[in-house]
C-alpha cells in the first residue's frame, strides 16, 4: 500500500516574515498521520524552515540541487551534501521552470538524480508535457522520454527511493487543472512504463500529480487509483489551503 505524499512548492516566494507566519500556522495544524507531508522552500530559508518544524512530521526540501554531490568549485549552486547537511530529506529533480527556463536537458536532470541519491536525499523528479504537446497528441511521447532518460542512464532501482510528480506544464499557475480522468491516464501510463521494466518497483513508487491543485479539487484527484498525492504550487503557500489538501490526502 503507497502511503500518500503532499508536497509544497514555494518556488521562488517568501520574506523572513511570511515563511515564519506560514511556518506557524503549519506547526499548529493537526495533520493527517497517513500522509507524508514536505514543504520546498526558497534555498534562503531552509535553516530556518528546518529548524522551525524540528519535532513535527514536516519534511523539507530543497527546489534545486546541483549535479554533483560533493562541495566544489560551483559558485551559485548548492551541492546536495551541503542540503542534506542543512537537514534536507528530500529535492526537486527537473521541475518545468528548470527545464523550460534554465534549460536543462534530461542528460543533466539525470545527473542531478544521481547525485541526490548519492548524497542520501529522496529524488521527486518532476515530469510534464507543454500544451502545445497535450494538443498534438504526444503526451505520453514526452513523459515517456523524460522518464525513460533515469531509467536509461541509472536503471529502474533508481525509483526505489524516488518519488515522481507528474504537472502537466500548461496547468502550472494557469488555473488550469487536468481532470481527474486525464491526470490518471497519465498516471496510470507512467505506471505502466515502470512496470515494463520491474512491475514491484511500479507499485512502489508514489506518484504525485501537480497543477493548480487547491482544496476544492484536491479530494476528486487524489481519488484515482494511480495518484498518490500532490505537488502543490501556490496553494502550498496559504498554510490552510494547504491544510485542507493534506487532509484530502488523508481521506
Amino acid at each position: 500500500m503507497r502511503r500518500p505524499m503532499v508536497a509544497g512548492n514555494w518556488k521562488m516566494h517568501g520574506t523572513c516574515a511570511s515563511v515564519a507566519e506560514l511556518v506557524e500556522g503549519l506547526a499548529n495544524m493537526v495533520l493527517p498521520s497517513t500522509v507524508d507531508v514536505a514543504v520546498f522552500p526558497a534555498s534562503i530559508h531552509i535553516g530556518f524552515v528546518v529548524d522551525c518544524l524540528e519535532g513535527h512530521s514536516i519534511s523539507v526540501g530543497g527546489q534545486n540541487s546541483a549535479h554533483e554531490a560533493g562541495q566544489g568549485a560551483l559558485t551559485g549552486e548548492i551541492s546536495p551534501t551541503q542540503l542534506a547537511d542543512a537537514g534536507c530529506k528530500l529535492v526537486l529533480v527537473g521541475h518545468s521552470e528548470r527545464r523550460q527556463i534554465m534549460g536543462e536537458s534530461n542528460k543533466v536532470l539525470s545527473r542531478k538524480f544521481a547525485a541526490a541519491q548519492e548524497s542520501g536525499l529522496i529524488p521527486v523528479l518532476c515530469i510534464g508535457e507543454t500544451l502545445e504537446q497535450r494538443q498534438a497528441g504526444k503526451t505520453l511521447e514526452v513523459v515517456g522520454q523524460q522518464l525513460d532518460s533515469i531509467i536509461e542512464e541509472l536503471g529502474i532501482d533508481a525509483f526505489v527511493n524516488a518519488v515522481i510528480a507528474y504537472e502537466p506544464v500548461w496547468a502550472i499557475g494557469t488555473g488550469l487543472t487536468a481532470s481527474p480522468e486525464q491526470a490518471q491516464d497519465v498516471h496510470a501510463a507512467i505506471r505502466a512504463q515502470l512496470a515494463k521494466e520491474n512491475s514491484e518497483v511500479a507499485q512502489g513508487v508514489r506518484l504525485l500529480y501537480g497543477g493548480s491543485v487547491k482544496a476544492a479539487n484536491a479530494v476528486e484527484l487524489f481519488s484515482m487509483p494511480d495518484i498518490d498525492g500532490g505537488l502543490i504550487g501556490g496553494a502550498s503557500l496559504n498554510a490552510d489551503e494547504f491544510g485542507a489538501i493534506i487532509r484530502a490526502a488523508g481521506n
